[in-house]
């Protein structure tokens, strides 16, 4: 075990280095990089991530979590073979909800011999778009008194409330709850009885990626916990559950509904959404604002990002590094905007995440008819880049085929969902 954690810290090390510059420019281009920029870089970030591998550890959030054991520890990773779909030969899936992940979850357990019925309001919009796609559709209150596994997947704010009113009074004794976020469970915002088995299989992605994925033969990475394992047979059930999603072909991470919770939040608000939307939107005002042509402005601050996020997937930020132009390399290691104070607030908002601070902001502005919200999906859909980017997307040929999957299909260029659930 000491030799594995020499051997990640040094990779550690390998790979910071060359994001730092300390070790750039293989495969015989060394040498492009002038060498007092290397200096400086290795003196101003060096020292500080030899320090963090030497004496991080690991949050009381992480399943690996151990008092005194250093954070090197791998992360359990199962994969197809490790499922056992017969787990659930014999049980009844009811999926509670037919959104982005509803509806990616019900056909893909369908479609992988699970016994699935959706579980929807009877004036849900969802029920004719449900039976369409050759599902049984009961009420949620029917649904959940007849499965065994009931999964929800209601938008977060909608959880609590139906679940007091509509599944609690009606599970079977022993019948398993399922997430695919972590959100209520960790806020304490749904209290399930110990007797009743609780574990989350949630996507790395929208529903319908995992979808598609599916189809395509291939999957959607997933991470998995169990929060309650009254029988001992919680994590068979979980891990059956994810090879019938298709996830097990990717690969289902270990974690817990605390960690889930906490980064999945951090990610969206600080990095996904809080941080690349809004990089976009203000690099296309700044541009705009200079007098630069706002189709060109879009060109460059968001129609390349995708190319630049797929070589991440294909080969991480060093591949995405290595396909741009010195130039474009010199500027992102001398002129990022992102900076110290950046971190800092990220911090901020880590800590708002782990307190529940930012979860009681959300629900109270939804249990007042979502006020806030509405106001700012209103106006985050209307920015300036969003006058500009349908015209050049329809230039594209393959933004013009109509969208198989059902779900995407509902997209009307608004934020605001029309699909309700």
């Amino acid at each position: 075990q000491e030799r594995y954690h020499d051997c990640a810290a040094t990779n550690f090390l390998r790979f910071r280095g060359s994001l730092c510059g300390l070790d750039t420019y293989q495969n015989g281009r060394s040498g492009r990089m002038d060498p007092s920029l290397q200096d400086k870089i290795h003196a101003r970030n060096h020292e500080f991530h030899l320090r963090m591998v030497e004496t991080r550890t690991l949050s009381k959030r992480s399943p690996h979590y151990t008092k005194g054991v250093p954070s090197t520890m791998a992360a359990q990773i199962w994969y197809e073979n490790d499922g056992d779909l017969s787990v659930l030969e014999g049980k009844k899936v009811a999926i509670i909800g037919y959104g982005s992940q509803g509806h990616a979850h019900a056909l893909n357990l369908r479609d992988s011999g699970v016994d699935v019925v959706v579980g929807l309001r009877p004036t849900s919009k969802s029920v004719d778009f449900a039976k369409e796609q050759g599902l049984e559709v009961k009420s949620v209150a029917d649904a959940v008194a007849e499965a065994d596994v009931v999964m929800i997947l209601l938008p977060d704010q909608y959880q609590a409330a139906v679940y007091k009113k509509d599944v609690e009074p009606n599970l079977k004794p022993g019948a398993a709850l399922a997430f695919a976020h972590g959100f209520n469970i960790h806020y304490g915002y749904i209290k399930p009885s110990e007797d009743h088995p609780v574990f989350m299989v949630a996507p790395k992605g929208p529903g319908h990626i995992v979808r598609r994925e599916y189809t395509n033969g291939r999957g959607v990475p997933v991470v998995v916990a169990v929060e309650q394992d009254p029988d001992g047979k919680t994590w068979p059930l979980c891990l059956a559950y994810a090879k019938a999603l298709g996830a097990l072909r990717a690969g289902a991470i270990k974690t817990t509904f605390t960690e889930e919770t906490e980064t999945d939040l951090f990610g969206e608000q600080d990095v996904l959404m809080g941080g690349i939307n809004h990089l976009c939107d203000m690099g296309f005002d700044v541009l705009t604002e200079a007098g630069y042509q706002p189709e060109i402005a879009y060109f460059e601050v968001c129609h390349e990002l995708k190319m630049l996020v797929d070589l991440m997937n294909e080969g991480g930020l060093n591949k995405a590094r290595w396909s741009c132009s010195d130039t474009a390399q010199y500027g992102d290691y001398t002129s990022t905007v992102i900076t110290e104070e950046t971190k800092k607030r990220m911090q901020y908002q880590l800590k708002r995440i782990q307190d529940g601070s930012f979860a009681k902001e959300f629900i109270d502005d939804q249990d007042a008819g979502a006020p806030k919200f509405k106001q700012l999906q209103e106006e985050y859909g209307n920015v300036r880049i969003e006058t500009v980017g349908p015209k050049l997307r329809a230039m594209f040929s393959w933004n013009n085929g109509k969208d198989e999957d059902a779900d995407m299909a509902t997209f009307n260029g608004k934020i605001a969902r029309t699909q309700v659930q």
